[in-house]
């Protein structure tokens, strides 16, 4: 991770980039990675991190907009436990995901030691079918991923829209699949619910 997190920051340096951003690898069964982009923004999943150092990323990449200087240094980071994050999209997973806009007239957020959310929705709300169909993003954390699966399967079980197909139920397959528990995971892992044959 040390190496990867090298490579990052010689990257950034290389174009004189100066502010919150993500560069991202692929990692092979050898641990060798691979560089693949780099985003010179806030990825969606930001929250993740954010749960595992306890540092408000956004807060941040405003001050250094402003111009100040980041007061962080990389030995000021420190990892705390796990977490997770879904995106709850208007997604219809049984019909390979098609957009799903309509009206929601009812809904129920999941709460409780742990859990995040960030949305933008709220009881009655329409969803638009001219837009990204992202209606939240539900994120935990826990001291360990065991705990934290735990965690995602309880707020998935309590999370209710209605009105409009969502990608909870799909989500709450993966969460219960066998394979993801263990992390016997790669690349094709979402096939098995999303491949026709």
């Amino acid at each position: 991770r040390d190496r990867m997190g090298e490579t990052a920051v010689k990257a950034a340096t290389a174009i004189g980039y100066r502010n919150a951003g993500t560069v991202e690898f692929l990692v092979d069964e050898d641990r060798s990675f691979y560089f693949l982009e780099m985003n010179t923004r806030l990825q969606v999943e930001h929250p993740v991190t954010e749960l595992v150092t306890g540092i408000d990323i956004v807060q941040q990449q405003i001050l250094l907009a402003q111009g100040e200087r980041l007061m962080l240094k990389q030995n000021d980071i420190h990892l705390n436990g796990w977490s997770l994050e879904c995106r709850i999209n208007a997604a219809d997973p049984s019909d390979r995901f098609m957009p799903s806009p309509g009206e929601i007239p009812h809904l129920i957020l999941p709460a409780g030691p742990g859990v995040r959310v960030d949305t933008h929705i709220f009881n009655p709300y329409l969803v638009s079918p001219f837009y990204y169909s992202l209606l939240a993003k539900l994120i935990v954390w826990a001291n360990d991923r065991s705990m934290c699966i735990k965690r995602m399967q309880r707020a998935l079980a309590e999370f209710q829209i209605d009105g409009i197909k969502s990608t909870i139920p799909f989500h709450q397959q993966v969460f219960q699949d066998a394979d993801f528990i263990r992390g016997d995971i790669d690349t094709h892992f979402l096939e098995k619910w999303t491949d026709p044959g």
